[in-house]
């Protein structure tokens, strides 16, 4: 016979096993309920496009400076007082116009005594030549003198070249931009007097990326504008591409030549150019497709099963809202561009918009 404390166990036993059975049986339900909901969850909705090559040219404008193709420093090669300077900032000069005079009354003496000095040592070299015929001279003497003729003219040459310098003319057709010294100073060997430029001709220089630079080529035609005279345009053509570019903005510089210069147009006024790329099939996409995080730049692909992947891509070129794709896709493959949110790779997608 059973005490009535050992009933009361069995009793408190049962009906804790009855309460986790209870529990596991909820945990099953509620388990098979959660994979009955998920399997019963839509596929994500998202918007399509189609890659696809597309003939365009692309249109980039860059801005510089505008700047004299010539620009001639005039420097004095021997020093003294200078005695002419005769033009002043805007004035305009003729090729062979004398533009400075140095004091040369020093060297003018020095070329009178180098003259006298060759004239005697060729009377001496006469002379020697008679005496060595009558052998009343060594040969060695006569050596001698021919030498000394020859460091004589040498001295002229070099006195005449000197007095040469002493006038300095125009080597082109210009404006003088700059003047720097005036009449009485004396100037140092080598000193910057005057600056000489030719405005007949203007050039600017642009900084190209370098996506777009190798499609540019020498003598295209561009657009330009200046700032300071509205309302106008003007054609330019690519004069130089340079060979490097910045490690930095990978960017290369354009020279773009205006030929002649437009009226009124000046050095250091804002120029405005437009380089247009040739023609040429680009697989484009919306840039609103592309996407970003800290390995580059991606894309969302969906294959024939309504499967998304990630596809790492190499960019190219902006065109308003979309953008050139260089690497990672392929023309005709279905790019997502809109319902990102909590999209990811392996994914099942159902399409909105296919375009």
């Amino acid at each position: 016979m059973i005490k009535h404390s050992q009933y009361n166990k069995l009793l408190f036993r049962a009906g804790i096993i009855l309460a986790i059975s209870t529990i596991l049986l909820g945990c099953s339900d509620n388990s098979n309920a959660n994979k009955s909901a998920r399997s019963s969850r839509p596929a994500q909705l998202v918007e399509l496009i189609t890659a696809q090559l597309i003939p365009i040219q692309h249109r980039s404008q860059r801005t510089g400076t505008l700047k004299a193709r010539k620009t001639i420093r005039i420097f004095n090669q021997e020093e003294g007082s200078l005695t002419s300077l005769p033009f002043y900032e805007g004035d305009h000069v003729k090729k062979g116009n004398i533009l400075l005079t140095i004091d040369d009354h020093l060297l003018r003496v020095q070329l009178d005594k180098a003259r006298a000095t060759l004239e005697q040592t060729k009377q001496d070299l006469i002379r020697l030549q008679k005496l060595r015929k009558k052998r009343l001279v060594a040969e060695d003497e006569v050596n001698r003198a021919k030498t000394a003729l020859n460091v004589a003219e040498a001295e002229q040459r070099l006195l005449a070249t000197r007095l040469g310098y002493m006038t300095l003319k125009a080597p082109i057709d210009g404006i003088i931009s700059e003047r720097l010294a005036e009449i009485g100073d004396v100037a140092p060997r080598h000193t910057h007097l005057l600056t000489l430029i030719d405005t007949q001709t203007l050039i600017t220089e642009v900084a190209v990326s370098d996506l777009l630079i190798s499609s540019l080529q020498l003598d295209d035609k561009v657009d330009v504008r200046i700032d300071a005279l509205p309302n106008q345009h003007f054609t330019g053509r690519i004069l130089r591409i340079h060979p490097t570019l910045d490690p930095t903005t990978r960017n290369g510089i354009v020279e773009i030549i205006l030929n002649p210069a437009p009226t009124n147009a000046r050095p250091g006024q804002f120029s405005r150019v437009t380089l247009l790329s040739k023609l040429a099939n680009r697989l484009l996409i919306p840039f609103r497709a592309l996407r970003q995080d800290n390995k580059g730049s991606y894309v969302f692909i969906v294959n024939d099963k309504n499967k998304v992947s990630r596809n790492q891509v190499t960019t190219g070129l902006r065109f308003s809202d979309k953008i050139e794709i260089l690497t990672g896709i392929n023309v005709g493959q279905k790019i997502v561009t809109k319902g990102f949110l909590g999209l990811k790779a392996g994914k099942t997608i159902r399409t909105a918009i296919q375009k």
